[in-house]
């Protein structure tokens, strides 16, 4: 018999999927509303009526695939070498002192491609997950795992949206925006008819005037949504970085894994465009490292009268970070473009520690 605690908890994963319940009535409704109650029953332009049909389906597909791929697409888990050997948790566990712990971190974390600390400057830990945490990397206690390149989670499709699955929610939120502006300009001019009496008080009125004001709607919250989100991908940035810098070397930079708008673009969706507009994987990387760059000084963070960020420690000090040789995978976004990042040291002037150690390595 099973524990009343696991009982719990499986009607609390159940309530879970409401948000995605609800989305998906409105969705079939909103089906039904167009392509019965508009397309076939309304209509009587066989032309017009073909065209919208067509429109209509392809956009209808794309969005349900990338909604589909959004929600069903599992966090991926850090890889292997940023997990604990049993050796390492035993060691950890005996030590009481934090500074000892640290060091214990801070030893099995010379070897892996670390850049960011805590504010305080201490090694990313996960005392649930037993890991380090990769750059950009934070727990979900919501999924109850460390999620890869966490953005945040997402209700709406019961999921964490992170490194596996940016391009689907990014996708979606512009296929169901395209969606919803589709079925709002081409329900417009019979939803006037109906509102003036133009047209038969049938059961396809209610139908039609309802779906333009869920279309309408739902178009202006999405627009706002995929600007901000299209804005955090030109910047390389998740929404956690939005409100809370990382920390690198030198200080919070909230620049600090920006590459410049295209390879950031490119980091989300790859370098083959032919998948682009597809709901499939083509993300660069694997999620646990990602390149850094020259970056330009935050006018939102302080600075020293020199210019140089106060929190940067000298060249004779030690540090936590020792230098580690870039993924293959990552490395591809630097190449071929020394040129760029020459050009903009030249005229920004500011540069990033962690790109000098990534060079040197």
């Amino acid at each position: 018999m099973a524990p009343s605690g696991s009982r719990s908890v499986d009607c609390w994963r159940v309530l879970y999927w409401i948000p995605v319940l609800f989305i998906s009535l409105i969705v079939a409704w909103s089906y039904y509303a167009y392509v019965v109650q508009l397309c076939i029953d309304t209509i009587e332009n066989m032309g017009e009526k073909i065209v919208y049909l067509l429109v209509y389906h392809v956009l209808f597909i794309m969005f349900v695939w990338s909604y589909w791929q959004t929600i069903f697409t599992k966090p991926m888990n850090p890889l292997k070498e940023f997990h604990l050997s049993h050796s390492d948790k035993e060691l950890l566990e005996r030590e009481d002192r934090r500074e000892s712990q640290q060091e214990i971190l801070r030893r099995i974390a010379k070897d892996l491609p670390i850049y960011t600390s805590t504010m305080s400057g201490a090694i990313r830990y996960c005392d649930h997950c037993l890991l380090l945490k990769p750059d950009r990397c934070h727990h979900c206690s919501a999924c109850d795992m460390c999620i890869l390149k966490m953005d945040h989670h997402c209700p709406w499709v019961n999921n964490c949206v992170g490194f596996a699955n940016y391009k689907f929610f990014m996708l979606f939120l512009a296929y169901s925006l395209l969606y919803c502006l589709f079925i709002t300009a081409t329900d417009l001019q019979y939803f006037i008819q109906f509102w003036t009496n133009g047209l038969p008080d049938t059961q396809a009125k209610f139908h039609i005037m309802f779906l333009f004001f869920a279309a309408s709607m739902f178009s202006v919250s999405l627009a706002f949504l995929f600007a901000y989100h299209c804005w955090l991908v030109c910047k390389n940035r998740s929404t956690l970085e939005a409100f809370r810098a990382p920390t690198f070397q030198h200080g919070p930079d909230k620049n600090g894994f920006s590459l410049g708008t295209s390879k950031n673009f490119r980091q989300v969706f790859g370098d083959e465009k032919k998948y682009w507009l597809l709901p499939v994987f083509s993300s660069l990387g694997d999620g646990c490292s990602f390149p850094t760059c020259l970056v330009n000084a935050d006018p939102e963070q302080p600075s020293s009268p020199s210019g140089r960020n106060p929190s940067v420690k000298s060249a004779g000090e030690s540090h936590q970070f020792p230098p580690k040789p870039l993924r293959d995978s990552q490395s591809r976004l630097l190449n071929n473009g020394q040129s760029e990042g020459s050009e903009d040291r030249d005229k920004r002037g500011t540069s990033n520690p962690a790109l000098t150690i990534e060079k040197e390595t």
